[in-house]
């Protein structure tokens, strides 16, 4: 009796055997395909062109998925579309499982003598420090059949790829601890407020906080209390700066531009524009002193499944931040650089 019970268990389906959801192998996983797409276009209409369908079969494909499921995915109507509660919950779910799959090809590579495979860097705009400049340079050297990808977002994208197992290894701004993930102080950045040279206080000496007291500014998107720039809005407030935004964005870049194009006066990372104070196109108006310091932080999803190449690079890095301490990873925290 036992053995036949035994020939019987391994001829079932898989599908039947103890532990193993029907779910899983009953559903069409195009459906949730299509889902990430609705989800995130907010848009039947853009969904179906993304996907190069009919508007209808999209629709249908969302209602299939739904019976599927048991449950609404989205409230939609003539003009408007919203995720439900368990839309957003199977959207998230759905972003970390096809993260996973894109990183299949990596994952699989093989392994010879040398370490391969492919890591992939997702950071904010003009991340600098020596300490990443240095792991890059060691590790190629160490294996060069190693490939590099460096992509550059805000910092809430940056969160959500490495969430959703999309990159390697994150390097952004983050307001508190990150449930789920691995995040460590990678260096710290003092900002310093700075206008262009077309400015009326460009030049001049002494500048205190009332001196900018309803001067027009530039800023990034998280310049906000209680945001990832948190420190630089309490010195804003303090100085009594315009509510006023001549101009903002999420790229470090950008906001260099307009400050130096003469929009008004704003933050940014003082060993960042060193080069720019001496050149004579940037000039700080507020003392060392004074400037706020900002965290950068190292972001890394656990539940990854690594390439030996990613393991290698992160380990390295590792050991790089704990070979160097704090003091030795904070920034723009020294006098000015006289310009040229």
């Amino acid at each position: 009796m036992s053995e036949g019970n035994d020939i019987e268990a391994e001829d079932a389906p898989v599908s039947d055997q103890p532990g193993i959801s029907n779910i899983a192998w009953d559903l069409d996983w195009n459906l949730l395909r299509t889902f990430m797409v609705i989800a995130q276009e907010q848009n039947i209409t853009r969904a179906a062109q993304q996907l190069n369908q009919k508007q209808p079969s999209i629709s249908n494909a969302l209602r299939r998925l739904e019976e599927s499921l048991g449950c609404q995915l989205a409230e939609r109507g003539p003009r408007s579309f919203r995720l439900t509660h368990h839309g957003e919950t199977l959207f998230q779910e759905c972003k970390e499982l096809f993260g996973t799959v894109g990183r299949l090809p990596n994952i699989i590579q093989d392994v010879h003598d040398n370490v391969q495979g492919h890591v992939k860097i997702l950071l904010t705009s003009h991340v600098m420090t020596p300490l990443l400049d240095e792991t890059l340079r060691v590790f190629h050297e160490k294996n060069p059949k190693a490939t590099f990808s460096i992509s550059v977002k805000g910092s809430q994208e940056v969160i959500e790829a490495i969430q959703a197992k999309e990159g390697t290894l994150g390097i952004c701004l983050i307001r508190e601890q990150l449930e789920g993930l691995n995040t460590q102080l990678f260096y710290r950045e003092h900002f310093g407020f700075f206008c262009g040279r077309d400015h009326p206080l460009f030049g001049k000496q002494d500048i205190s906080l009332e001196d900018l007291r309803g001067e027009q500014r530039v800023t990034f998107y998280t310049d906000r209390l209680g945001d990832v720039l948190h420190p630089i809005a309490v010195l804003r407030g303090q100085a009594q700066l315009s509510d006023y935004v001549t101009g903002v964005s999420n790229n470090l870049e950008e906001v260099r531009r307009m400050i130096m194009a003469g929009l008004g006066i704003g933050p940014l990372p003082i060993h960042v524009v060193e080069r720019d104070i001496l050149m004579g196109r940037l000039w700080p108006l507020l003392p060392v002193d004074d400037a706020p310091a900002v965290d950068v932080y190292t972001l890394q999803n656990p539940k990854a499944i690594l390439n030996l190449a990613e393991k290698e690079f992160l380990k390295l890095l590792e050991q790089k931040i704990r070979d160097v301490p704090l003091t030795g990873r904070t920034y723009g925290n020294n006098p000015y650089p006289q310009p040229l």
